[in-house]
């Protein structure tokens, strides 16, 4: 009797390598869009301004976006008809997702005040330490022990960041600083509490994120509801007392709609990567923000410039050895 011996075609044995490629590029795309979306952030806020004034709330800005945030959410939770997840949750398990919408708006309150005790550049260079905080807290809540060659990655892109945000573009008809630089002590405190608190609510996220089996649609359905409620008692406490949409544009429209986008974007990150994730996405965001200033408003890239774009390359190649 002749056995007949069937050979396995290619085809099947090259599934698994198709679908993680597949993978790759898709995570490829969703990384380099959130990097477009959170560079882009600065460059339409001041397309928006008119007299070199911003002209609407930012309060109201909030509140849309996290109010389309929701409003996507629930018509992707009606979509994939996850509804029936709502039956079997507690509202002990909907609690927690409170807690990111607190800390968001202790943090966005204390930007405001913040001002009175540095200058502006002070703010925007020491406000990196929310970097180093943020990978602390995500080792220490998360229990994942960074190595020697991803700490010094951090501390690069601390520094890239401080490189940037002192003056990695330049309008060429103004000096480089055109205050001078001061904190008083309260000032460095708080500092030292927002980037705490900054650090603390991204883990804080992606601890209830990995640790609650719940598809994340309906997980953001609870983020972002009461990221609505938050921001809407923020807002009816605060002294602006404009018209909600006075100063709404067809930019403005433009900055909800990315920046909802973008939250969603960074959920996924959270849930199914991680928060160094994160850091590098917010880092090389910097590139294209000032890439797009040079663009859109004739500013010019300074050596500070070349050189966090060195530093992020090099922490990028210790952290994912690329």
């Amino acid at each position: 009797m002749r056995v007949v011996r069937i050979e396995h075609s290619g085809v099947d044995t090259s599934l698994p390598a198709m679908r993680k490629a597949l993978t790759v590029v898709q995570w490829g795309l969703l990384l380099v869009l959130s990097v477009v979306i959170y560079g882009s952030h600065a460059p339409l806020i001041t397309l928006c301004k008119t007299g070199g004034l911003v002209p609407f709330s930012s309060s109201a800005i909030v509140i849309c976006i996290e109010l389309c945030k929701l409003l996507i959410s629930v018509v992707l939770l009606m979509i994939m008809q996850d509804f029936h997840f709502l039956h079997v949750v507690s509202w002990q398990a909907v609690v927690p997702y409170a807690v990111p919408a607190i800390l968001y708006a202790v943090n966005n309150n204390l930007v405001v005040h913040m001002q009175h005790f540095m200058d502006p550049t002070t703010y925007q260079v020491l406000s990196n330490l929310k970097i180093g905080c943020t990978a602390l807290l995500y080792s220490g809540f998360l229990h994942r022990r960074l190595s020697l060659r991803k700490w010094v990655a951090v501390f690069l892109l601390m520094v890239a960041g401080a490189c940037h945000t002192y003056g990695g573009v330049q309008d060429h008809q103004k000096p480089l600083l055109e205050t001078q630089l001061h904190i008083t002590p309260l000032g460095v405190l708080m500092v030292l509490f927002y980037s705490f608190v900054s650090g603390l609510s991204a883990v804080y996220t992606e601890v209830i994120l990995k640790t609650q089996k719940l598809p994340l649609n309906l997980q953001n359905l609870f983020l972002y509801f009461f990221g609505v409620l938050f921001n809407l008692g923020a807002y009816g406490f605060s002294y602006e007392h404009a018209h909600f949409f006075e100063g709404f544009s067809i930019w403005v429209v433009v900055i909800i709609l990315t920046q909802a986008l973008n939250g969603l974007l960074m959920s996924v990150v959270m849930k199914h990567s991680n928060n160094i994730t994160r850091l590098f996405v917010i880092s090389c965001s910097m590139l294209v923000n000032a890439i797009l200033s040079v663009l859109l408003f004739q500013l010019q890239l300074t050596p500070l410039f070349f050189l966090a774009a060195c530093l992020i390359g090099v922490a990028g190649h210790l952290c994912y050895q690329v």
